[in-house]
């Protein structure tokens, strides 16, 4: 184990040798954090880079290598840039990634791109407002173009891309709203989405949320009308928990089918959110908070549920019921 973590750390130095001829100054929104410290939790807990298994962390270096060597050879190229920010996001350093898709903005200030990319870890960091507005730049700056499909970093099975550039920014601009509890933006974002040509792995992905998003401002009806078409018969490439949970949202599985999926639902924190959100919507405060706790404890706090459950923890709309 001690080879291991060495080789890590040495891993790390050499990509931050590199990375540092290429950062730019910090005019982000980041704020000060101490030595090794990505960001704060919503509830003040400190987010340190989350380790990686070798063979994981040896695949990730080496294209993060290779993306430094493109920019390199031509630091004005926008897709270098990018590459480069979503390379060194995967290896857990987002304040970075931030920083280098701010050099993207500040040599490409047009490039809606680049806004998306640095939005989506502003939401990793939980900085909520600084990605919405990134999300609106982007919004502003795609507004005439056709859409595009979006290469995926860490490919499906198929190696087949699921998204687009205008469906991954109002994906993520609905996201941030939701973190906030600010479910009206969330669901004209999501609405935006649903317009556009998806495919069916962000179709439900999006229906997911937007569903969410619908349930808890009270709009029970749409809600209900929105997941209407979705049934067990979809074949996906990689959004099979979505599309579980809407079932379940749908009462087409049950709670104990759901949890037979995963050998370990609150290893999941797609799985472990979404199943906590369904008895929250059904009146089960106690029991969703139960499970948006475990889902906090077991520390995988860069996914999208993960920090989903840590919104729900520290916001004041819920009082635990007090046992007599």
């Amino acid at each position: 184990m001690d080879k291991i973590f060495k080789a890590q750390i040495t891993g790390f130095l050499l990509v931050f040798t590199l990375l540092a001829a290429v950062s730019c100054d910090d005019t982000t929104q980041l704020g000060p954090v101490p030595p090794g410290v990505q960001a704060y939790s919503l509830l003040g807990d400190t987010l340190k880079t989350p380790p990686l298994s070798p063979e994981v962390f040896e695949e990730y270096n080496r294209n993060l290598i290779e993306a430094i060597t493109d920019y390199r050879t031509d630091p004005e190229d926008p897709d270098h840039l990018i590459w480069l920010g979503r390379r060194t996001a995967y290896l857990g350093e987002y304040r970075e990634a931030v920083r280098i898709f701010t050099e993207g903005i500040f040599k490409n200030s047009d490039d809606p791109r680049m806004y998306r990319h640095r939005g989506h870890r502003y939401i990793t960091l939980r900085l909520f407002d600084a990605a919405i507005r990134d999300f609106e730049n982007a919004e502003s700056f795609m507004r005439d173009m056709d859409d595009r499909v979006e290469p995926d970093g860490l490919p499906n099975e198929y190696g087949v891309p699921t998204s687009t550039l205008k469906s991954n920014v109002w994906y993520h601009k609905g996201l941030a709203h939701y973190l906030k509890g600010d479910f009206e933006n969330a669901i004209e974002s999501y609405e935006k989405a649903l317009e556009l040509d998806l495919t069916d792995d962000m179709r439900v992905a999006t229906l997911y949320w937007y569903y969410m998003s619908l349930k808890r401002d009270g709009r029970d009806e749409e809600a209900g009308v929105a997941v209407s078409g979705i049934t067990e018969d979809i074949e996906l490439m990689e959004n099979d928990v979505y599309l579980s949970l809407i079932l379940v949202f749908r009462g087409i599985f049950s709670e104990e089918h759901l949890e037979e999926l995963s050998s370990d639902v609150l290893q999941n924190s797609t799985m472990g959110y979404g199943l906590g959100n369904w008895h929250y919507m059904n009146g089960r405060h106690d029991r969703a908070f139960e499970i948006w706790q475990g889902v906090y404890e077991s520390g995988n706090w860069p996914a999208f549920g993960y920090i989903a459950a840590e919104a729900e923890l520290a916001s004041s709309r819920y009082v635990p019921t007090k046992s007599v």
